[in-house]
């Protein structure tokens, strides 16, 4: 038997006036999601626990089967891994986000006007972090180059990360920072060095060309997502199968590496619309092909367009989805004796809010064999409702495996 789960990050939504009530899940054209949800099974999950933050960390740890209650330990450590950071036991880690902030008013007053600066690309991005490292960093306070805006800061025999309140970027789109600036008996800490690379960055050369090319500045970093080093059962010890991770994103990679899953890197991979959905296809099936058991898929880019507030970019990105991933992955999968999908989502993001929200997700599960159950269905959160439904969404993982 062969497994493969295809996860479009952020996909599930709200409904829309603009669509006359649908939400974009619903709204975009899936002839190959909605053929394995007529075929199969559908339902709900709860992939982000209460009390938890609804980030891609839960939601994809919850998905890949382990209980976030008893393995999570922050975002940033599981990135560090995707990164090929080693930490020390008493290390701590941070995301370290470039952003645009307004430029004009002190600090505290700025606002969040990018959390991605502009989409950098990963080049300019290290150049910007190598010069925030030259003056900030030291033996205790490490920076790391990472992809595009997304970098790792690393405090060596670090305080214990509730000692921090820190507030995701992509959480405050064009709001003023103030009431979200870290806090914490250790937040000034983290402040202060927001507050000194914003001075490092604003004038650097680099961005002194993105401004003139009508490009948002990097002009700060933001840290977040603090976290000591994990410790997660392998996959093949809790299931017995062999297994790949295949994603553009550090964090599902880090993931993959914590559950001791061979990472495959795709060329052109980059977590947005424009990534190499061929490459990572044809990465997943010659896995399988070469002996894998279990492949997780991610791609990135409708949560990239939910976190923008582009409508259109997110009915495109889940119908290439669908397209060019889903339907490709089923027709390579046709020449297996056996095989099982699990297509879902992690999380909503919804476009009214611009960031992740923790409600129950769609899924659907299609085994090879499956003849036709639901002939009306579609692949939506209205089909899945009321139907199979997964609370704490870890055990989704158990039936999928042993359906």
């Amino acid at each position: 038997m062969k497994y493969i789960v295809i996860l479009g990050d952020g996909m599930a939504d709200y409904p829309l006036e603009e669509l006359d009530g649908k939400t974009p899940l619903e709204y975009a054209r899936t002839p190959n999601l909605d053929r394995l949800a007529r075929c199969g099974e559908i339902g709900m999950a709860k992939t982000v626990p209460d009390n938890f933050p609804p980030g891609s960390d839960v939601a994809n740890l919850s998905v890949l089967g382990y209980d976030p209650v008893r393995y999570y330990t922050g975002r940033s450590p599981l990135e560090a891994a995707g990164m090929g950071v080693e930490l020390g036991e008493s290390d701590l880690a941070f995301r370290c986000n470039l952003v645009t902030l307004s430029e004009d008013e002190p600090y505290s007053s700025k606002k969040m006007q990018d959390y991605s600066a502009g989409d950098i690309n990963s080049s300019e991005g290290a150049v910007l972090i190598a010069e925030v490292s030259r003056i900030l960093g030291n033996e205790v306070l490490r920076f790391y180059p990472g992809v595009g805006y997304r970098h790792l800061l690393v405090w060596k025999d670090g305080p214990l990360p509730e000692l921090f309140r820190l507030t995701p970027p992509h959480d405050i789109p064009g709001r003023e920072i103030d009431r979200f600036l870290p806090r914490g008996e250790k937040g000034k800490d983290i402040l202060a060095l927001m507050e000194k690379s914003s001075a490092i960055l604003s004038c650097h050369p680099l961005n002194e060309k993105r401004r003139s090319e009508g490009l948002n500045p990097a002009n700060s970093i933001w840290l977040w997502g603090q976290g000591k080093k994990p410790r997660l059962d392998s996959f093949h010890s809790k299931y017995g199968l062999s297994g790949a991770v295949i994603s553009a994103v550090d964090l599902i990679k880090g993931l993959g590496v914590c559950a001791s899953l061979e990472v495959i890197e795709v060329p052109g991979a980059t977590g947005k619309i424009e990534t190499n959905y061929a490459g990572k296809v044809s990465a997943a099936l010659q896995a399988l092909r070469e002996g894998m058991d279990f492949v997780f898929l991610h791609i990135e880019a409708p949560d990239e367009a939910g976190h923008q507030g582009e409508l259109e970019t997110k009915i495109k990105a889940i119908e290439e989805i669908d397209a060019k991933v889903v339907g490709e992955i089923q027709r390579g999968l046709d020449a297996f004796p056996s095989y099982k999908i699990l297509a879902l989502t992690d999380h909503p993001t919804p476009l009214s809010l611009r960031t992740h929200t923790r409600e129950a997700v769609p899924f659907c599960l299609h085994k090879k064999g499956d003849g036709l159950r639901n002939p009306d269905l579609i692949f939506s959160e209205k089909a899945a409702a009321g139907r199979l439904y997964f609370d704490p969404a870890w055990k989704l993982m158990d039936y999928f495996i042993a359906r």
